[in-house]
């Protein structure tokens, strides 16, 4: 009886860990997540956010499915919370209920867009940030189709010397992703930081001007503004709420896009 029992369980357990939506592949519209820890996310998690929701589902860290829910993210478990992901799926999936939405976590805390590059290693989270993220949007594509890239990052390109170089390396970013994943016209979306970000690093500024100027460089892409947006307390990243909106305001980014 006892190994009816775990043969049964094992079988649970396998199904559980190899789930996904039981929609055409066509219909399921997947989006990488990708950046450092503001679209990770930081905020703190609250009931709101545990709430599965059928239409939206994320790409494990073993690279299984999943319904989705905060915290998304596994780059720096002690403090993943809540980021724009999730709001963002939730309000794309409502804008369209013929399809369901897969998420795939990419971000890493910390990370400057220097080791978004092939190859790269990033010591604090022992990961390969660009390479990963090619890799798990790879096997996302085996079970959806492909529909777009979520950026937010900078922070950690907030210095004089960093900024400068930030326009060339995003529209690089954007083109690199577009060719590994063989998707030439992929939407691309980068998020700005906050005024409470801007304040305190002056050349923030200089990062936000070149994402707002994405757009007129390479098409298909779309910068996203986190005017308005609260911090947490500690001057970096957004609360809860803020990063809820952020998330919305991806998904009206794509909308727009959409309707060009």
């Amino acid at each position: 009886m006892k190994l009816v029992l775990s043969l049964l369980l094992l079988v649970t357990l396998n199904q559980a860990a190899t789930a996904q939506p039981n929609i055409p592949k066509k219909k399921f519209h997947l989006y990488v997540l990708a950046g450092q820890s503001n679209m990770a996310g930081r905020g703190v998690v609250e009931e709101q956010d545990k709430v599965k929701n059928p239409k939206v589902w994320v790409l494990t860290k073993n690279n299984t499915w999943e319904l989705a829910s905060d915290p998304l993210h596994f780059d720096k478990p002690e403090v993943t919370g809540v980021g724009p992901g999730f709001s963002f799926a939730k309000a794309m999936a409502e804008k369209d209920t013929n399809i369901v939405i897969g998420l795939i976590p990419c971000a890493v805390g910390g990370s400057p867009i220097d080791v978004w590059e092939p190859g790269k290693y990033y010591e604090p989270t022992k990961s390969h940030p660009y390479d990963d993220a090619v890799a798990r949007a790879t096997a996302a594509m085996k079970s959806g189709e492909l529909k777009g890239i979520l950026w937010h990052q900078g922070e950690s390109d907030s210095d004089s010397l960093k900024s400068q170089s930030y326009e060339a390396k995003l529209e690089a970013l954007v083109k690199r992703f577009r060719k590994r994943l063989k998707k030439k016209s992929l939407p691309f979306a980068a998020g700005m930081m906050a005024e409470y970000y801007l304040d305190l690093h002056p050349y923030a500024k200089t990062i936000n001007a070149a994402i707002l100027n994405l757009p007129k460089h390479v098409k298909n892409t779309m910068s996203v503004s986190a005017s308005g947006l609260k911090e947490k307390g500690d001057k970096t990243h957004f609360d809860s709420p803020s990063a809820r909106e952020l998330g919305r305001r991806y998904a009206e980014a794509f909308q727009e896009l959409k309707q060009k």
